[in-house]
C-alpha cells in the first residue's frame, strides 16, 4: 500500500466525500471533519521477512467554499521490521540489508494537505482539485518509524459523475522526498483512480474500488501498487459515518494484504 495521496484510508475517505459530497463543497459554511481509520498489514515488501503494521491515523478536516486544510497525525506499530530498514507510513521507504529483525512502536510523521477545488464535477464538467502536502518528520528515525527528514508533494485531483450514481476519480502528483545523507532514496510519482457508486436505493451505502500506485522511494526496488475495496456507510447527510476497506497488494513494494474499518464525524 501507497502512502502517497493518503494512507489508502485516508484517500478512500478523501476521495468519497470530494466525489459524492460536491454540493457540500459549494456551501458557503465551515466544516469541521474529525475521523480515524486504524489499519492493519502484512506483507515482506520486498525483504525476506513478514512485516506487520498498525497504522492508526487520526485527522481534523478544516473546509469552506473551495478550500480544505487537513491534517494528519498516526500512531504506528510495526514487527518484524528488517534492522536499517525504515517505514513511510505503512510503507517501507527503506529496507535494509539485514536478516535481524525489531519491533517499534510510537508516532508516526505528521502530514498537512491543502486543497482547492477549482472546479466541481457538475453539469457535465469535470472536477478540478490541485494539492499540495508536506510530510513533517515526527516520526523516530532511530526506532525506523521514519526517515527523520520532510517530504513535500504536489499534484492534481480530477472527478466527475457518470449517469446518477457513479463517480470516477483520479489523482497524479510528485512527491520531493527528504533524503538522509548516503540513502538511496528518490523522489517519485504518485497516482491512483476508480470510481465509486452510490446504492441507489438508501444513498447513505457507497462502495468504492481504485488502483492506488506510486514510485519506490528507494532505488532498485519495486514501487507499491495496490488494489483497494471500500464501503462507506453514511449516518448523516453531511458525510459522517463508518467505513471499512481491504486492500490487496499487487507488487513486491506492496503488503500481501490489509484491512481498515473506522468512521468520521462532521460538524
Amino acid at each position: 500500500m501507497t502512502t502517497t495521496f493518503r494512507t489508502t484510508a485516508i484517500l478512500a475517505t478523501s476521495v468519497l466525500s470530494t466525489a459524492l459530497l460536491a454540493p457540500i463543497a459549494q456551501a458557503k459554511d465551515a466544516q469541521l471533519t474529525v475521523g480515524s481509520v486504524p489499519a492493519y498489514f502484512s506483507g515482506t515488501y520486498g525483504t525476506a521477512n513478514t512485516i506487520n503494521i498498525f497504522y492508526l491515523p487520526t485527522y481534523i478536516q478544516y473546509r469552506k467554499d473551495r478550500l480544505r486544510i487537513k491534517l494528519t497525525i498516526p500512531y504506528e506499530s510495526v514487527t518484524g521490521l528488517p534492522q536499517g530498514a525504515t517505514l513511510a507510513g505503512s510503507n517501507l521507504s527503506t529496507r535494509g540489508g539485514q536478516t535481524q529483525t525489531r519491533s517499534a512502536s510510537g508516532m508516526g510523521d505528521t502530514w498537512i494537505t491543502v486543497r482547492y477545488s477549482a472546479t466541481h464535477a457538475s453539469n457535465g464538467h469535470v472536477g478540478v482539485h490541485p494539492y499540495a502536502k508536506v510530510k513533517i518528520a515526527t516520526a523516530s528515525h532511530s526506532a525506523g518509524l521514519g526517515s527523520g527528514h520532510n517530504d513535500y508533494e504536489f499534484g492534481v485531483g480530477f472527478d466527475g459523475r457518470a449517469g446518477g450514481y457513479t463517480f470516477p476519480f483520479a489523482h497524479v502528483g510528485y512527491r520531493l522526498v527528504g533524503k538522509p545523507a548516503n540513502s538511496s532514496l528518490q523522489n517519485i510519482a504518485t497516482y491512483d483512480f476508480g470510481a465509486s457508486y452510490v446504492l441507489p436505493r438508501s444513498q447513505s451505502n457507497i462502495l468504492t474500488a481504485m488502483f492506488a500506485g506510486s514510485q519506490s522511494e528507494q532505488k532498485g526496488y519495486a514501487g507499491p501498487a495496490d488494489v483497494i475495496v471500500a464501503w462507506n456507510h453514511n449516518v448523516t447527510t453531511q458525510g459522517s459515518g463508518f467505513q471499512l476497506y481491504i486492500d490487496k497488494g499487487l507488487s513486491n513494494g506492496s503488503a500481501r494484504y490489509g484491512i481498515g474499518f473506522g468512521g468520521q464525524i462532521v460538524f
